[in-house]
């Protein structure tokens, strides 16, 4: 099952529980808590993981350091500042509010570390209404780590992004295997959808309408449009890992739809950019 709509996926303390094992894949993962004030203790095992306030704020223990995160009022209030915890270690989680850990399943092991927002890039992709804003604060280049990969992708209400639809699952030149996760959070309650279909790698056929708490997994093809009705605003963070060496985000476009990104040269970005006032 690609869809996984809010309580699927359910376990445990977290109300977002996609491990490897339950994923059927190798690499990715990610886990929601909502904290109520009660502590969350677990241990890392073989993931690392980053935790990342999507509401509200936290303290997190880990390895003898106490890291205070100031999160943030919600998810379009801009980036948020987030901590980076390696494997093999118990955590201790307290706080308000609602907070994701992406993780992948890594054999290096790294320090504990705290990231402020402002080190956090903001990037805006695409024009007119395929204008979306970017938080990469765990994209290759930006943030060491082993395995893990993510990236936070903001759509105001009305565009499409994760456009024009895409694909890494082939080890071809410029593309790499990756297995990725969305997670969606939707402005005011209203509907998103997502769009998955078969590569040369697979069969895969899903069309999701998404809101918050939903899961979409990727296991292969090509994933795209993410598309936020007119009105909603539409977040997801995406998880990604692969079994590379070096990390990666390389993707292929579906050849009958890369022509769009060269329709963006003629038309401006989205006056609603940036959201939370981040350029």
């Amino acid at each position: 099952m690609t869809y996984l709509p809010y309580g699927k996926a359910a376990g445990g303390p977290w109300s977002v529980e996609i491990t490897p094992s339950l994923a059927g894949w190798t690499y990715s993962g990610l886990r929601v808590a909502d904290l109520t004030g009660t502590p969350l203790s677990f241990g890392t095992g073989e993931e690392e993981m980053i935790v990342l306030p999507l509401s509200g704020s936290c303290t997190v223990e880990v390895g003898g350091e106490t890291f205070v995160l100031a999160g943030r009022g919600s998810v379009f209030d801009g980036p948020s500042d987030f901590a980076y915890l390696p494997i093999g270690v118990q955590v201790t989680l307290s706080g308000g509010g609602r907070v994701a850990l992406p993780s992948a399943r890594a054999t290096r092991s790294l320090p504990p570390r705290h990231v402020p927002a402002s080190r956090v890039p903001v990037e805006i992709r695409g024009a007119g209404q395929a204008s979306r804003q970017v938080h990469n604060f765990c994209a290759p280049g930006v943030f060491d780590c082993d395995k893990l990969m993510a990236v936070e992708v903001l759509t105001p209400g009305g565009n499409w992004s994760s456009y024009p639809p895409h694909k890494h699952d082939t080890p071809n030149p410029g593309e790499a295997v990756l297995e990725e996760v969305y997670y969606f959070e939707v402005a005011g309650d209203g509907p998103g959808y997502q769009r998955v279909y078969s590569s040369e790698r697979g069969q895969v056929d899903t069309l999701a309408e998404v809101s918050s708490g939903d899961v979409v997994l990727v296991p292969y093809g090509y994933h795209g449009p993410s598309m936020a009705a007119p009105g909603y605003d539409l977040y997801y963070l995406n998880v990604l890992a692969g079994p590379a060496e070096e990390r990666s985000m390389a993707f292929c476009d579906d050849p009958r739809h890369a022509w769009i990104r060269s329709s963006w040269s003629g038309q401006d970005v989205d006056p609603r950019l940036p959201f939370g006032g981040h350029a």
